[in-house]
C-alpha cells in the first residue's frame, strides 16, 4: 500500500475513533434517559440522581474516567497506526541500506526488485534499475578494457614481425650480404613492402579509433558503378598478378547504375575483404579470387569469393567481430589486427547495407554486402 494511503487512513482512524466512541456514549446516555422515560422515572428522581453524583463527587469522576479512556483510546491507536506504517517502510529502508553497502563496496550483484506498488517499492525498483545500469556499465568497461589490451597485443605482435623483417634486410646492407644490385632491389623492395605493412597496421588502429567514437570522415557521393569498379579492378589486378593470384570479374549491373557511396571507404571494404583472402590462401592449388556484381532490385551486390583456407562452421557467427580470429596461432603468414573485418561491417553498414559470409574448409570463402542503388527524387 503506498505511504500516502497509509497516512490518510491512519488520520481517518486517529480522528474517527473517538468521535465514534463519543457518539457511542451519547447514543446510550440517550437511550438511558428514553428508558427512564418509558418507566415514568419523574424528573425530580433524575435530578436527585444527579445532584447526589455532584454531592458525593461522582460525576466529576465519571468525566475524568471518559477523559482517560479517551486519551488511552487514542494514544493506543496511535501506536498502533505507527508500527503499521513503520512495519511498512523500514524492511525496505534496511534492504536499501543494504544494498547502497554492497554498491559501495564493488558487489553489483545484490538484487533489490519489488513486486509491490508503494513508494519504498518504486524506490528499490528504481534503485535496482540504477544498479543493472552500473552492472552493465562495469561489463562493457571490462569488456573494453580487454579489447584494448587485445588490440595492443595484436597490434604490437603484428608490428614486431615488419619490423624485425626491416632490421633484417637494413642489417643485411650495411654488412654487405647485398652485394649485387639484383640482391640490393630485393632487399630495398622487401624494407618497402614491409613499411606498407607496418602503415596498414597504424591506418587500421587509426580507423578502429574513429569507430569507437562514430567519426569516421565519409564524403558520399553519386557513383557509377561500372567506371568505379573498373578502376578497382584494374588496381587491384595488379597487385594480385604480381602475387601469382588470378582475379575474376564480372559484373551484370546495367552500366549506367548509380550508388551513392564514399569512395575511399568502399575502396577500403573491397581492399580488406580481398587483403584477408589472401592472407589465407591455399598452397596445394592456384590461388583465385572472383569479383562479381549483381542487380538485387533496390541494391547492387558485390560478392568477393576466393578458393582459399576457408573457415570452420563454428567460426562464421564471430568472422565480424572486432578481435576475432579463427587462426589461434596468430602465424606471421597471417597477420592482421584482427579489427579488419570488423570495420569492413561498420562502414557498410553506415552506407544503408548489409555483409554475410559463407564459407567451406579447404573450398573457400565467400564475402557478400550490399549498396543501395541512387534513385532521382520526382516531386510533383
Amino acid at each position: 500500500m503506498k505511504l500516502k494511503n497509509r497516512l490518510i487512513i491512519s488520520f481517518l482512524i486517529i480522528t474517527l475513533v473517538p468521535v465514534l466512541i463519543f457518539t457511542t456514549l451519547m447514543m446510550g446516555l440517550k437511550g438511558f434517559v428514553q428508558e427512564a422515560t418509558e418507566n415514568q422515572l419523574t424528573n425530580e428522581f433524575i435530578h436527585s440522581v444527579k445532584n447526589y453524583m455532584d454531592d458525593s463527587g461522582r460525576f466529576d469522576e465519571l468525566v475524568i474516567s471518559f477523559c482517560v479512556a479517551e486519551l488511552v483510546i487514542l494514544f493506543l491507536t496511535a501506536v498502533i497506526m505507527v508500527v503499521w506504517i513503520y512495519r511498512g517502510i523500514a524492511p525496505q529502508l534496511k534492504t536499501l541500506k543494504l544494498a547502497a553497502n554492497n554498491v559501495k563496496e564493488g558487489n553489483l550483484d545484490f538484487s533489490v526488485a519489488s513486486t509491490g506498488k508503494d513508494e519504498m517499492s518504486e524506490l528499490c525498483n528504481a534503485f535496482e534499475d540504477m544498479r543493472v545500469r552500473l552492472k552493465n556499465n562495469a561489463k562493457d568497461r571490462l569488456e573494453d578494457e580487454a579489447e584494448q589490451r587485445a588490440l595492443i597485443s595484436n597490434i604490437a605482435h603484428d608490428l614486431k614481425t615488419p619490423i624485425t623483417a626491416i632490421k633484417g634486410y637494413a642489417e643485411g646492407m650495411l654488412d654487405g650480404v647485398a652485394d649485387t644490385p639484383e640482391k640490393q632491389e630485393k632487399y630495398i623492395r622487401t624494407i618497402y613492402n614491409k613499411a606498407n605493412e607496418m602503415n596498414t597496421l597504424i591506418n587500421e588502429l587509426t580507423l578502429y579509433s574513429n569507430i569507437d567514437t562514430n567519426k569516421i570522415p565519409y564524403n558520399f557521393q553519386k557513383l557509377n558503378l561500372h567506371a568505379y569498379f573498373s578502376d578497382c579492378i584494374e588496381e587491384l589486378g595488379m597487385d594480385l598478378d604480381n602475387q601469382h593470384i588470378r582475379l575474376d570479374y564480372a559484373n551484370f549491373v546495367d552500366p549506367d547504375v548509380l550508388i551513392i557511396a564514399d569512395a575511399e571507404q568502399l575502396g577500403r571494404i573491397i581492399h580488406n575483404i580481398v587483403s584477408n583472402s589472401v592472407k589465407y590462401m591455399r598452397a596445394d592449388v592456384p590461388s583465385r579470387i572472383a569479383i562479381t556484381i549483381k542487380d538485387v532490385g533496390d541494391f547492387v551486390q558485390i560478392e568477393i569469393a576466393d578458393n582459399g583456407k576457408g573457415i570452420a562452421t563454428k567460426d562464421l557467427p564471430y568472422v565480424f567481430d572486432r578481435f576475432y580470429r579463427a587462426d589461434a596461432s596468430r602465424n606471421s603468414a597471417a597477420g592482421g589486427s584482427g579489427i579488419g573485418l570488423s570495420i569492413v561491417k561498420k562502414i557498410v553498414e553506415d552506407h544503408g547495407g548489409k555483409i554475410w559470409v559463407t564459407s567451406k574448409e579447404n573450398e573457400g570463402t565467400t564475402m557478400y554486402f550490399v549498396i543501395r542503388k541512387y534513385t532521382e527524387v520526382v516531386y510533383e
